[in-house]
Formats: C-alpha cells, sequence, structure tokens
C-alpha cells in the first residue's frame, strides 16, 4: 500500500459517478454514523480503489464492492486508511470487473470543534446553549464527513439522506422530497444534485428562523438566521433575488438550481462559503441591522454575497481542475461581486474601493516570499495557504486589467461563451484565456502568461527628455532588491486631461516614445500639464515618475485635476517606492501633505492607512520627531474631520458615513485631545443608555477605540465598560468591532489582558484573530504572549487558515533584524507546511521595515522637511 502514499493526488483508475449518502449526526453526544455507497467506473485494470477518508473510523464489516448485472459480492482481503496522506486503499485479491461497479462504505466520524469537515457551531436559545451540525468542506474536508474521491475533477452527483432530531431544520444543497418522522427522528431525503464537486456539498442541522423571497423566474430565495434574528437576514434577501437576475444576464445562463439557501453560522472561520444552493456565512458578512449595523458592515453584506452567488456559475457550475488554477474561482467572484454591487448600488461608487483590493495584492506580492497566481500544489496541508490576497485580489485585479484592456462587452461575450462550454465540467486557466482569445483577436494567453505564471509585478518608471518618453520595466520588491521578472503591460497615459486617451503594451525592459505621437505637440513648460501613467489603476504594476513630472503631477492634485482613482494611485505608488527606499520619506510627506483638502473616501482612508504605517516607522526611527509627525497628521485630518463633524446630516452618503468613522479613529490615535475627549463623553453617555443618539454603529469603532487610548492599569474602568457591552451584546459585528478596539491600548499590561481574554471561552474561535491588532507600544508583549501560548494556540486552530493570522499579526509589525532571527529560531521546530508561507513571509516583512528603519535614520532633511510641514499654516 505505499505506493499510494506522498501523492499529491488519486491515482485515475477509477472514478466515482454518484454519491447515495445517508448521515445520522448526534448533536449530543457529538459524532455521526454514516453509510456511502458510490458508483465507481473502473477504466483501467486494478486490484486497488483509493480514496479520500479522514478522521473516520470504517466498518470493514459493511465494505463491499459489486459490478453492475453481477450478483457477486467482493470484499477487500486488506482495508487501510492512510492517515497521513488521508486516503483510504482497500485492496481486493483479484482485478475488478472493468466498468460501473457500486462501492458500500459504512463508517462513524466526530462532529469536531474545528470549522472544518462535518462540524459542531453551538448557540443559544432561551439561555440554553445548543449544539447545531455544519459542513465546510472547501478545500479538502468533505473526506472527514464520508469517504469520497475529494478533488474537484472528480465531480459527481449526490443524493443526500439525514437521519436528525424531529425538532430540528435540516437543509442541504438540494430542496426536501420527502420528509418521515418516526418518534423523536425524522428521515429526510433531498433531490439528487446536479453533478459537481464534494467541496460543494452541504449540510445544516439546527434551529433557525428564515425570510423568503422569489426570483421573477420562480427561484425560491431563503435567508436562515438564528431564532429572533430574523429581520436581520432582509438586506442580504434583496441583495440575493436581485444579484441572481443580474448574473443570470451577464452570464447568460440562468441560475442552475431549484432553489438557494442563504444561512449565517455562529462558529465559521472563512468569511462565507459557496456551497451549491445551500451557502454558509459569518454572522457578520450576512446579517444586517437597521439600529446596529455601521454602513461599512451593509457593504460588506452586500458584496459578500454578490461574491458567493457569482460562484454558483465561476465554481460551481464550471469547477477549476485543480487547486492551482484556485484563482479562476476567487479572482473572478471577487472581480464580479464589484461588477453586481455596483449594479445594485451605483452611489456606493464602489469601483473606487476596488483599489483597496489592488493594492492588498501589490502588497503580499512585492515580497520574494509570494507565489504565481497558479501555484503548485503538492499536500492538501497547502491548500489553505493560497486563499489569499494573491488568489482573490492579485487575481480579480489582473482580470480587471484585461477586462479593460479588451472592452467590456468583448469580455462579457466571451465568458458567456466560456461559461456555456465549460458548464458542469472542469476547465484550467488556458480554457478562459481561450475564449477571450476567440472572442477577441488579441493575444490573451501570451499577455496573461507573463501575470499568472509568474510570481510578482513591475514598476514601470517613466521620464521625459528632448520632448521623448522613456518607459522602463523592472520588478517591484518591496525589499528593494533587483528582481528579474519582465511582463507584457498595458500601459494607459493621459496627458493634461481626460479627453485624449492612449494605450499600448509594454513588451520589452525598455521603449521609447516621442510625445507627439501620444499628444499632437510637445510637453508644455507650464506644470499645469501633467502626465498619468496607469489611467484609473486599472492596471497591475506600479508607476515611478522622474522629477519633474512628479512635480506636475503634485500640484495637479492640489488643484483637484485629477480622479479619486488616480489620486489614490499616485499616493499608493509613492508610498511603496518609499518603503522599498527608491525614494526618500521626504518626497512621500510632501506629496502627502498635498491632499489636505481630499475629501473622497478611498482616498482618505488609504492616507490613513500609510500614516500608520509611516507612524510606525518613524517612532522606531526617529522617536524624537514623533511630535511634529502627529502634528502633521493631525493637520492633513483636520479638514475633513470638520467637514463631517460627528454627528451624520441628512442625506449624506453611504461614503462620508464610512468615512466619518475612520478619520475619527485616526485622530484618536494620534492622541488628538478635543476627539479623545468628545468620545469620551458619548461613550458615557452610551453606557447611561444604549439607544442614545450620541453613539451611533458608524462611530462606534472610533469612540471604542478612543475610549481605550485612555486606558491603563491603574485605571481600567473603560476597558471594564467596554467589556461589559461585548457580554451583553448578542449582534457579532459590535462583538467584532469591540474586540478590534481592545488591544488598540497603549498600556503593555492592558494588552496582555487583552490578548488573554481572546484566548478564553468568551471569545468564539473564529473572533480571536480580531484581538491581535495591537499597536506599537504592545509588540513585545503579544509576541512574547505567542510564544507562551503557542501550543495552544496550534492546537486550536492548526488545522484551518486562522492559524497563519497569529503569525502575520504578531510578527509583521516588528522592524529589527534581531527580532527577525528571534522568530526564525523560535520557529525552527515549530513549522508546519499550513504556516510555511505565511512564516517567511513575515519575516521578510521584518527584514523590510528593519532596513526602511534605516534608511530613514540617514535621511538628512527628514526633521527640516516635517518642522515645517507640522507647522505650515494652509
Amino acid at each position: 500500500m505505499d505506493q499510494f502514499s506522498g501523492q499529491p493526488r488519486l491515482p485515475k483508475f477509477a472514478a466515482p459517478k454518484r454519491y447515495e449518502i445517508r448521515l445520522k449526526p448526534d448533536l449530543t453526544a457529538c459524532t455521526f454514523g454514516g453509510f456511502v455507497t458510490i458508483d465507481v467506473d473502473v477504466v483501467a485494470d486494478t486490484r486497488f480503489i483509493v480514496l479520500n477518508a479522514a478522521e473516520l473510523s470504517v466498518n470493514s464489516d459493511s465494505v463491499s464492492f459489486t459490478a453492475r448485472g453481477s450478483s457477486k459480492i467482493l470484499k477487500p482481503s486488506k482495508i487501510e486508511l492512510l492517515q497521513a496522506d488521508e486516503i483510504l486503499v482497500l485492496e481486493f485479491v483479484d482485478s475488478l470487473p472493468l466498468g460501473i461497479g457500486v462501492l458500500a462504505i459504512g463508517f462513524q466520524g466526530i462532529l469536531n470543534d474545528k470549522m472544518k469537515g462535518f462540524y459542531r457551531s453551538t448557540y443559544e436559545l432561551n439561555g440554553e446553549k445548543k449544539n447545531m451540525a455544519v459542513t465546510q468542506f472547501e478545500p479538502a474536508d468533505a473526506r472527514r464527513c464520508f469517504p469520497c474521491w475529494d478533488e474537484p475533477a472528480c465531480k459527481a452527483t449526490f443524493k443526500l439522506t439525514l437521519d436528525v432530531p424531529s425538532e430540528l431544520v435540516s437543509l442541504s444543497n438540494m430542496p426536501v422530497i420527502d420528509e418521515k418522522a418516526e418518534g423523536l427522528l425524522k428521515t429526510v431525503s433531498y433531490e439528487e444534485t446536479p453533478i459537481m464537486s464534494t467541496y460543494l456539498v452541504a449540510i445544516v442541522v439546527g434551529l433557525f428562523d428564515y425570510v423568503e423571497d422569489f426570483t421573477s423566474d420562480g427561484i425560491k430565495v431563503r435567508v436562515y438566521c438564528q431564532v429572533g434574528k430574523a429581520n436581520q437576514g432582509k438586506f442580504a434577501l434583496s441583495v440575493a433575488v436581485r444579484t441572481l437576475e443580474l448574473y443570470k444576464e451577464y452570464f447568460a445562463v440562468p441560475y442552475p438550481l431549484p432553489k438557494l439557501d442563504m444561512i449565517a453560522i455562529p462558529d465559521f472561520a472563512a468569511g462565507a462559503m459557496e456551497n451549491y444552493g445551500l451557502v454558509t456565512y459569518r454572522e457578520t458578512a450576512l446579517l444586517y441591522d437597521d439600529q446596529h449595523s455601521a454602513a461599512a458592515n451593509k457593504q460588506r453584506v452586500a458584496t459578500v454575497v454578490a461574491h458567493e452567488l457569482a460562484h454558483q456559475w465561476f465554481g460551481n457550475l464550471v469547477t477549476m481542475e485543480w487547486w492551482t488554477h484556485l484563482w479562476l474561482n476567487e479572482g473572478f467572484a471577487t472581480w464580479v461581486s464589484y461588477l453586481a454591487t455596483d449594479g445594485l448600488f451605483p452611489e456606493w461608487k464602489i469601483w473606487t474601493q476596488f483599489l483597496d483590493e489592488s493594492t492588498a495584492g501589490l502588497k503580499l506580492d512585492g515580497l520574494a516570499e509570494s507565489h504565481p497566481i497558479e501555484v503548485e500544489v503538492n499536500h492538501a496541508g497547502e491548500i489553505d495557504e493560497i486563499f489569499d490576497a494573491i488568489s482573490y485580489r492579485k487575481g480579480a485585479s489582473v482580470i480587471r486589467m484585461l477586462q479593460s484592456y479588451l472592452g467590456a462587452e468583448c469580455f462579457q461575450r466571451s465568458l458567456a461563451s466560456y461559461i456555456k462550454k465549460h458548464a458542469y465540467k472542469n476547465a484550467k486557466t488556458e480554457d478562459l484565456w481561450a475564449a477571450l482569445e476567440e472572442g477577441s483577436g488579441e493575444p490573451v494567453n501570451k499577455l496573461m502568461n507573463s501575470w499568472t505564471k509568474q510570481k510578482g509585478y513591475p514598476v514601470v518608471s517613466v521620464k521625459v527628455k528632448d520632448q521623448k518618453l522613456e518607459f522602463e520595466q523592472s520588478q517591484f520588491l518591496s525589499s528593494g532588491s533587483p528582481g528579474d521578472g519582465q511582463w507584457i503591460v498595458p500601459i494607459t497615459l493621459c496627458c493634461g486631461s481626460y479627453e485624449v486617451r492612449k494605450n499600448f503594451l509594454l513588451q520589452t525592459k525598455s521603449e521609447t516614445r516621442d510625445i507627439k505621437e501620444f499628444f499632437g505637440g510637445d510637453l508644455p513648460a507650464t506644470r499645469s500639464v501633467w502626465l498619468k501613467l496607469n489611467v484609473d489603476q486599472a492596471g497591475f504594476y506600479r508607476v515611478k515618475y522622474d522629477e519633474e513630472l512628479a512635480a506636475r503631477i503634485r500640484y495637479a492634485i492640489e488643484r483637484n485635476s485629477l480622479s479619486a482613482t488616480d489620486r489614490y494611485g499616485i499616493l499608493d505608488d509613492s508610498f511603496a517606492l518609499c518603503m522599498s527606499r527608491r525614494q526618500p520619506l521626504t518626497s512621500l510627506l510632501m506629496l502627502m501633505g498635498a491632499y489636505r483638502e481630499e475629501s473622497e473616501y478611498i482616498v482618505l482612508s488609504n492616507l490613513i492607512s500609510i500614516s500608520y504605517k509611516v507612524g510606525r516607522i518613524v517612532a522606531d526611527a526617529t522617536p524624537e520627531l514623533m511630535d511634529f509627525l502627529k502634528q502633521f497628521f493631525m493637520s492633513l485630518f483636520q479638514y475633513s474631520a470638520e467637514k463631517l463633524g460627528w454627528d451624520a446630516k441628512e442625506g449624506e452618503s453611504h461614503l462620508d458615513s464610512m468615512l466619518r468613522g475612520e478619520i475619527l479613529t485616526a485622530l484618536a490615535q494620534l492622541g488628538h485631545d478635543v476627539t479623545l475627549n468628545e468620545a469620551s463623553r458619548r461613550f458615557n453617555a452610551f453606557l447611561d443608555d444604549r439607544n442614545t443618539p450620541l453613539l451611533p454603529p458608524d462611530i462606534r469603532k472610533a469612540v471604542y477605540v478612543a475610549v481605550m487610548q485612555k486606558v491603563n492599569a491603574s485605571n481600567k474602568s473603560y476597558y471594564e465598560s467596554l467589556l461589559r457591552v461585548y457580554r451583553e451584546t448578542d449582534l457579532s459585528q459590535e462583538k467584532t468591532r469591540i474586540l478590534s478596539s481592545l488591544a488598540s491600548c497603549p498600556d503593555p499590561n492592558i494588552v496582555l489582558e487583552v490578548l488573554n481574554f481572546m484566548l478564553s471561552s468568551e471569545v468564539r474561535s473564529q473572533d480571536a484573530v480580531f484581538g491581535l491588532a495591537v499597536g506599537r507600544e504592545g509588540r513585545e508583549t503579544a509576541w512574547a504572549w505567542l510564544k507562551e501560548n503557542w501550543d495552544h494556540i496550534s492546537k486550536t486552530w492548526g488545522s484551518g487558515f486562522l492559524i497563519t493570522r497569529f503569525v502575520s499579526a504578531v510578527v509583521s509589525p516588528f522592524a529589527s533584524f534581531e527580532k527577525a532571527n528571534e522568530v526564525e529560531e523560535f520557529f525552527a521546530s515549530r513549522s508546519r507546511p499550513s504556516i510555511a508561507r505565511t512564516l517567511k513571509q513575515s519575516i521578510e516583512w521584518v527584514h523590510i521595515n528593519a532596513n526602511w528603519v534605516e534608511s530613514v535614520q540617514n535621511e538628512k532633511e527628514l526633521a527640516e522637511a516635517l518642522k515645517e510641514l507640522a507647522y505650515r499654516k494652509y
């Protein structure tokens, strides 16, 4: 049997066609029994059947194989469960008959508490704690529920039957066709599914309320949630109904199933999971409460629902062939969720916020320890780690870049033909490129291979010389090291206005073009004429301008001549170039000064997050300049803070609602006295009256962060009050809001208390990572805490992807080479496949930060520039 161990894929001599599965979960003992019969097509001469199984005990007497049309039951001579490889090997004395046969297996398993496979989640009903049973099979955990060919390419149909307590609701991918009650138990049978992959099979058993509606062509849509929370499902329900209709038109294929259920699960590791016909969500990603949810929560519900429903076509109907092509599912669903949300809520200007997706992709892909979009997967333990910003965000960004290059109509037409051609089958990246190439006549495969098969991306440098533009590409690395990648880069540019846009493909390392070729004349000497590359940030690359072009752009920003997306992109590129030590911090700070009268949400939001990062570096490099830096940042945010005020205005935009909270949070963290005092006043009013109009949801996070700035070991009253609010609320969004505010306290003793609280039974294990956002003052405390609790953390979170958040959140903020060595030494004997990549990336960040700190310490003009910026009168 050793010949089957250590293989990433199952052997191909037998393939499943149809599963009949019967399961009986015991919600008190947290176990389940099951029986599966699988129609198997034996396609090659073999004495073995090899399939996946993990954490199951197989009843050896129940295992048999019967060829179709034969009455002879074959029993395996040997049954072995190879736990390390998560495979079940059945050996028979003679070769199995070729063609279809039926494999039968009885088994038992555990409803685990790991939020993967067939697991238990807990909820309260009338003060009593109860269990529900839930499945989470992506990427490779159906094998924890029933023996199966647990690979995306092994598609089959599934016929499920459940034996469950009579009073409970039991859901699966398809509608119920039969229900028989016998005493305390009922047997529920479901319609057979269409052909699909094992990772999309879903089961939920528990007590729920629901709200329902129908699409115009009669698809029944329901949102299920805990008893008493049905009203909080109405917003997601309306988004789902409208999104299904939008996708039906966009993909030119109707939704393929007779119903769609969406359900909020109290314990859920990811944000949501696109199971065919039964989509599971964290409560924060599905439920919306008019009284207590913020605008940002509403937006998150809309985009997550749109993302998961996109998968019903792109992922479920057409499925990636293997996890190497995961990005096809996730990158595409991320991109199209913005398309759908923009269609439903145009006033949210959601495409401007897509830049946050691109920036997260650029950030991760600027590391030497990044990986290509198409990544080799050799072990099931490696799959979790590629559910990252490369697969989702870089994937979405290169799709946006391609759509922008090919044009929206051509792109949509080609997608529809791709979906029709591969419906109910599997596809690879090349299949999508072939459809787009056929539809556009462009060399899509050649163009896109440079973006999906190699890691990283370019920085395009542009300079003016003798009325010529010189373009040069080189790989961008945040470390500042040279990289050797080369890309086919779709360059877009405009000059002085958005009326004239030009584009070309940069296919070589460098290229020189005559300015007249683009703009019909010379570049005027006046600085009011600007040149902008990567118009609207549609391309996945950074741009470095020479000094003359950079000065023109800064002037254009001050005069508000550029679009919000371009203002964002220029700032973000400048920050990245500064971090990689390709330009001094002084020039970034001068550029930031040009944004003092900025009012667009997305630009200010990025300005705020850049200010946090710059603040940490300056505090490490030149702490004596921190007062000047804080003064400068406060003056930057003051304009918007005063314009927005603390209270919402009649009819104000969704984006202003989101911005108010972020601006006030930033001022609180900078120690702005007026903000801190007003926050205390409003928090005290809130403690007296939970419904006070002084603390609406949009500013709660800001106020919670502000009051935590005043907490220390001798004055813990605000901390204790916040914990009281946490314990009283049953709204997940409010709980995570509080958890993510607690650790911002500057007192290391309180930070330690907060971190220990995260490991307590009061915090669901899915939520513990929210409390890891410690300030700079708490870094050492968090690291000591992580080391001390590593065995417990590893045991509790080690089998899913959440463990990577502990590593990156605690390690990445450091900025010294000594700390990098210390981290490496600690993990030398503690690493495992599921954290290996994250650990390397986190240590790389420590090196990048340390190099940046050294560079800032050597910057001679910094002190003078900061003093000038801090007290400049605008």
